[in-house]
């Protein structure tokens, strides 16, 4: 079972983050090869902060050494060649699966960009996040054409646009 933690700065706009994000983290994990995660015994939570840029941007500089706000951080708890046995190592059944955390200021402004609301790309951006806390990145072509599949595929199933399409326009 997936359970989504969520705090947010009241900088975000009035909305129903609770369950935009957590429909969003359960399709991504829908979509991979744990989607027994979202069905099984243990309880697998994730946290979601909605922050501003200069949260955004101290946490970059301190795990990442990039002094500068970017739209979303995830923060893996588990190795990902260790997923497999969430369920079998958790003494009281429940699981940290890792933090997400998105920089208000910074997404607005590429919502805008990409013509499209801040709660569909806040949408995409925790596809995006619960990807990266399942192990799948971005950096190597073949991987990074598997996690935009992945996430085209999810915010598909949940009624949005291809993001990487508008992205060429």
């Amino acid at each position: 079972m997936i359970l989504v933690e969520l705090s947010h700065e009241e900088i975000w706009p009035a909305h129903d983050w609770d369950t935009l994000a957590t429909r969003a983290a359960m399709a991504a994990i829908a979509r991979t090869p744990h989607a027994e995660l979202a069905t099984g015994p243990a309880t697998v939570e994730i946290s979601i902060r909605l922050a501003d840029d200069a949260e955004v941007q101290t946490l970059n500089a301190q795990y990442r050494q990039k002094d500068k706000p970017t739209n979303v951080l995830s923060f893996p708890m588990i190795q990902a060649d260790l997923l497999d046995t969430v369920g079998q190592n958790s003494d009281d059944g429940e699981v940290l699966l890792g933090d997400i955390v998105l920089a208000y200021e910074t997404c607005a402004r590429e919502a805008a960009e990409k013509n499209i609301s801040v709660a569909d790309h806040a949408t995409h951006l925790i596809v995006h996040g619960t990807l990266h806390l399942l192990g799948y990145d971005h950096m190597v072509g073949t991987e990074a054409e598997a996690m935009e599949a992945i996430e085209i595929d999810t915010l598909a199933a949940l009624g949005l646009s291809d993001p990487y399409l508008l992205e060429e326009d």
